[in-house]
This record gives structure tokens, C-alpha cells and sequence, in this order.
């Protein structure tokens, strides 16, 4: 094999091994994150002379640890993958970019709706009569601060993710164009 065969074979791997390197790191550095996330917050338990409050209580937290979990096993999975040198095709390079997208707005969304509960328990609301309480459980509400904290940046490295991902599909891969000549315009079609 020479010099030019190993190139265009780390060419058809997807880059090179450095590159290979960089993108499965990419991809370990959200899982480490989302489990860090997901331990803190099965740890956030407080008891008080007011009683217990558990993670599990509220459902936006119960929502942030499954999704911590499954884009650690995703983000474990991909490495997995992004890791073994294989030929890039048109399917391989649409998965990676549907799932980080996916994974994207999945972890997005419980880092969202885990804010707008903790903010309530800063803050409270009296027009839906929802109390303050971090003055009451403060060790409870910095628990989970930190986890959402950790969610919001395991969303900018999928955010990273879905931009190296969609480059790669769409740099390498044409769009599906078909040319109409009946009026002389170029027009995108899609045959089913």
C-alpha cells in the first residue's frame, strides 16, 4: 500500500486520525458531562423541619436525569463509532447529524425546563401561588444550579457536535437537485 492508497483511505474514514481522535474526544467530553449532571442530581435530596425534597419530586428533574442518561449513552455509543476508522457514507454521515441534532434539542430542552423550576424555587410566583423555597432547602437548590449548569454546556458541545456533523454531510455530499428545463429554472426535487 502506498503513500497515496493510506491517504485516500484516511480520506474514505472520514479524515484523518487526528481528526477521528478530535471528533471521538468531542464526543466523550458531553458524556463525562451528562453524568456528572445525572449524579448530582440523583443526589439532590434535602430533609429539613419541613420535611423532604428529592430530585424526583418534580418532574422537570426527573425529565433532566433520563435525558442525562440518554445522551451519555449516546455520546458513548458515537465515540464508539467515530473511533473505529470505516468508510464514510451517505447513511453513516446522515445518522451522526439526525442524532446530535436530535440529542441537541432533547438536552436543551431539560436544561430549559429544569431552569424555569429553579428559578421558580429562587424566586417563587404568587399569581400560581408557587412559594419560594432555596431559603428553606438552599443545599438542595445549589445541587441542582450545578447540574442544570453542566446540562447547558453538554448543550453547547452537542450544539458543536450538530455544527461538525452537518458539515461533514453537507461538504461532502450534494443535495438532491433536479433541473426543470420547461421554463428555464433550476429547481430542487425530490422524487418519492
Amino acid at each position: 500500500m502506498g503513500k497515496t492508497d493510506v491517504t485516500s483511505a484516511a480520506e474514505d474514514d472520514g479524515g484523518s486520525p487526528t481528526m477521528r481522535t478530535t471528533e471521538t474526544l468531542l464526543r466523550v467530553l458531553p458524556m463525562a458531562l451528562c453524568l456528572a449532571a445525572l449524579v448530582i442530581m440523583l443526589k439532590d435530596s434535602q430533609t429539613n423541619e419541613f420535611g423532604t425534597l428529592s430530585y424526583s419530586d418534580l418532574g422537570a428533574f426527573r425529565y433532566l436525569v433520563h435525558a442525562s442518561g440518554v445522551c451519555a449513552g449516546y455520546s458513548l455509543l458515537s465515540a464508539v463509532f467515530a473511533a473505529v476508522p470505516r468508510p464514510s457514507t451517505l447513511s453513516r454521515a446522515w445518522a451522526f447529524f439526525l442524532l446530535d441534532q436530535l440529542l441537541t434539542y432533547i438536552i436543551l430542552a431539560a436544561g430549559a425546563i429544569s431552569t424555569e423550576v429553579v428559578y421558580l424555587a429562587y424566586k417563587g410566583d404568587a399569581s400560581v401561588t408557587w412559594s419560594e423555597s432555596c431559603g428553606s432547602y438552599g443545599g438542595f437548590c445549589r445541587k441542582a444550579t450545578a447540574s442544570i449548569a453542566l446540562t447547558f454546556i453538554v448543550t453547547l458541545c452537542y450544539a458543536g457536535l450538530s455544527l461538525l456533523s452537518s458539515y461533514r454531510l453537507f461538504s461532502k455530499y450534494d443535495a438532491p437537485v433536479a433541473y426543470s428545463t420547461t421554463k428555464g429554472i433550476e429547481a430542487a426535487t425530490f422524487n418519492a
